[in-house]
């Protein structure tokens, strides 16, 4: 079988797809890592949005980019639809918490909840034999996919940005807050 073209970083600065999604994965660990151990009702509800933000916007270019491109370079379809699968089920959850607020008695529960479904997924992915893996071992650019990756990532941090004036998870704005993300971002 083929190799993906790929590199972790590329001579030319650019990230291939697995680094950068498994980058988005090790920042939404660190924030709920932060939500377990954070005490405060405001500061809970903001790392509770950044969270979901961050999983919609991932879900996103991972289901229109990565997941369509992975399918047509290995035709893993039981991977790929236990992902899918895996997608929708954390959206309920994301909808939910978006709803919701920490004076919700259910609120730290759906949070818990969606923290062990997202490590389940990121397991199951990032796994010997898993996704990423068998993406290597494919013919997958996966140099060309982490561009399109981050270019759709952008746009759609970039709509969220409109609808609020906080930063995104990617980059910092003059006068904001490192670690804030928009709300509302898809």
């Amino acid at each position: 079988m083929a190799r993906a073209k790929q590199s972790e970083s590329s001579a030319e600065g650019r990230t291939d797809a697995i680094a950068l999604l498994k980058a988005d994965h090790r920042q939404v660990e660190e924030w709920f890592e932060q939500f377990e151990k954070a005490r405060d009702g405001d500061h809970r509800q903001q790392l509770a949005t950044q969270i979901c933000n961050a999983l919609k916007v991932h879900t996103t270019i991972e289901e229109e980019i990565f997941y369509p491109a992975f399918l047509s370079a290995t035709g893993e379809t039981d991977i790929h639809h236990e992902a899918e699968v895996e997608h929708n089920g954390a959206k309920k959850l994301i909808a939910e918490i978006e709803e919701s607020s920490p004076d919700d008695e259910y609120f730290d529960a759906r949070v818990t909840v969606l923290c062990e479904m997202i490590k389940h997924h990121v397991k199951e992915e990032e796994q010997s034999g898993g996704m990423f893996s068998k993406a290597r071992d494919s013919d997958m650019d996966l140099d060309a996919l982490g561009e399109q990756l981050e270019a759709r990532k952008s746009e759609l941090e970039g709509d969220a940005d409109d609808s609020d004036d906080t930063p995104t998870p990617r980059g910092q704005k003059e006068g904001r807050q490192p670690g804030r993300m928009a709300r509302g971002s898809n």
